[in-house]
């Protein structure tokens, strides 16, 4: 264990690692310890700005729309959005969504269907289950120490801390995968045990695999089924499988997802198999789909900011890795990255969290080759890899006031302490690295992320005003003097307003339809976007409508400014 007696350094800098030490050992004290001290740092990176952050387009509005139709409808086979079905993705991750607003709405939360945080919370619990988790799987290849400093490097990481924060499936996914593959892992290390794998390991792996399908398909068998075909070739057997009671594993999976499965079919008479297999995962594979496309290696240059800070300390790692490639527990957290993350390189549609699942095993190895010795300040090229550490929040700290600046003329003067805080203390644990202590500078950094996330999350993203479009046509549309009006838009089509403003949100082509629906009748609103203004002022000239308000911004999805204007007609 790493001393503090040696190489002390004075000042603030001795004490914020004398704290980052007395965490780790607070949490090899034990599992209770560790887990507890897992789930606090989780809520101080994942909580802030968990209710104020917009609905994001397009994703996270689509999901949570979806499941919003599921609570008015009463249908809860059938995805739809609007009136278009969502064939996409497989139900659990609307069926958690619904039951929470359910939830919420017995409790007596205000609007709790347009409350976006409600339907966040699985993917926070999916989070704080995927840090838990994750000390779980590393307690596999590491002593209690290291399996929660690897964890903590999880918990700590820009891309989870974002993923908690979105309802959609990847908090959830992810949570799923690393259960699944934490039993695969000590089916694989104790393949040569004469005892049974205990029950409890053998149905996490198989209830893992089977909410992962219901969350996202086949995910979560790809991921084990090419670390398992990886592992069986190298030993040239895969009796190590039957550790895990496939028959009996197949039978509970076959009794959690079939029933739906079969509902949608007889529901959607096969479309959702052609929309979800041959549309939407097909499709990925053979073009980029909705302008995503990357080239191969794109993941190996994202990831040392998605995956901050133990990105760097994962690069420095890989030759460790190669050296060790036959030490069963190196091989298997091999097999759980590279044979995916190859597929997910190859295939033209990327997107950053594609690879989320496979970071634990990034983190569980970092800390494995900080544990012997292999990375350390005297390797080639090591120091300016490390610097990767405080480069990162330091350039999104600039980039933030660039943005903000930009977009809203303000610079966010109470994230900005905050982040020069977290660049701060990533700048000390690159220090220690230098100084020859790499474990304590895993610990810093760690620190360095439970600034990080509550930095641009819960102070400095709620002054960005020009990215909350939807949200400030949705107060115009409260601010009407008559209830309930009929609303429709034109030009301005993203999921987040038809989240708020409501199901039978009117999506308008031309001019004409705009004017034509203004003198239906009854109170009505509808949104003009700027490039429609000409066309709109020339087809509206016998209704008269009033300019009720307008909202200028910068649509996330679009990645350009936008403009609108609000017309009302009120009996």
């Amino acid at each position: 264990m790493t001393s503090l007696a040696a190489g002390r350094r004075p000042g603030r800098a001795a004490s914020l690692a004398s704290l980052a030490e007395r965490l780790l050992d607070l949490g090899a004290r034990s599992h209770g310890a560790a887990c507890a001290l897992l789930v606090v740092l989780s809520l101080v990176c994942f909580l802030p700005g968990f209710a104020s952050l917009q609905p994001m387009d397009r994703d996270e509005p689509r999901f949570a729309q979806a499941s919003k139709q599921m609570l008015e409808s009463g249908e809860f086979v059938d995805i739809r959005f609007q009136g278009e079905a969502r064939h996409k993705k497989p139900v659990g991750i609307y069926w958690a969504q619904s039951a929470v607003v359910a939830a919420g709405e017995a409790l007596g939360v205000p609007g709790a269907r347009t409350a976006i945080w409600l339907y966040r919370i699985p993917s926070l619990l999916g989070a704080v289950a995927t840090v838990l988790l994750s000390y779980w799987a590393a307690l596999a290849f590491l002593p209690r120490r290291g399996a929660f400093l690897a964890a903590a490097l999880v918990g700590a990481s820009v891309m989870l801390s974002a993923e908690a924060r979105l309802a959609k499936t990847d908090a959830l996914l992810t949570a799923c995968a690393v259960a699944a593959m934490g039993g695969l892992a000590r089916a694989w290390l104790t393949r040569a045990a004469t005892t049974r794998l205990p029950a409890p390991t053998v149905l996490t792996f198989w209830l893992a695999v089977a909410l992962g399908i219901l969350v996202k398909g086949p995910m979560v068998p790809m991921f084990a089924g090419l670390a398992a075909l990886c592992l069986s070739v190298s030993v040239r057997s895969g009796a190590w499988l039957r550790r895990l009671r496939p028959g009996l594993g197949l039978v509970l999976v076959l009794a959690l997802v079939a029933p739906w499965f079969v509902a949608i079919t007889l529901k959607s008479g096969g479309a959702f198999y052609g929309e979800a297999v041959g549309h939407d995962m097909l499709g990925k594979v053979g073009t980029a789909q909705t302008q995503h496309w990357a080239p191969p290696g794109t993941y190996l240059l994202v990831i040392f900011a998605t995956f901050w800070p133990a990105a760097a300390f994962a690069a420095m790692a890989i030759p460790f890795a190669w050296t060790n490639r036959r030490d069963d527990r190196v091989a298997f957290l091999v097999a759980w990255v590279l044979p995916s993350w190859l597929v997910f390189e190859a295939v033209p549609t990327k997107l950053p969290h594609y690879v989320l699942p496979l970071c634990s095993a990034l983190a569980i190895l970092a800390v494995m080759a900080v544990a012997r010795g292999a990375v350390h300040r005297d390797r080639p090229g090591a120091r300016w890899v490390a610097l990767l550490v405080p480069f990162i929040p330091a350039g999104l700290t600039v980039g933030l006031c660039v943005a903000a600046w930009r977009l809203d003329g303000v610079i966010p003067w109470a994230g900005l302490p905050l982040l020069l805080a977290a660049s701060a203390v990533a700048f000390l644990a690159w220090r220690a690295f230098v100084d020859g202590w790499p474990e304590r500078a895993l610990a810093v950094a760690v620190l360095a992320g439970g600034l990080l996330g509550p930095a641009v999350f819960g102070l400095t993203q709620p002054a960005l005003a020009a990215l909350k479009v939807s949200p400030r046509l949705a107060a115009v549309r409260d601010a009407l003097p008559c209830p309930s009006p009929k609303v429709a838009t034109l030009g301005y089509r993203e999921p987040s307003l038809v989240f708020l403003i409501g199901t039978d949100l009117a999506m308008l082509d031309s001019a004409e339809e705009a004017a034509a629906f203004l003198t239906a009748g009854g109170c009505r609103l509808v949104y003009v976007e700027d490039r429609f203004a000409k066309a709109f002022a020339d087809a509206e000239a016998g209704a008269a409508p009033r300019p009720v308000g307008r909202v200028t911004g910068f649509n996330i999805n679009g990645g350009k400014p936008v403009g609108l204007s609000a017309y009302a007609v009120m009996p």
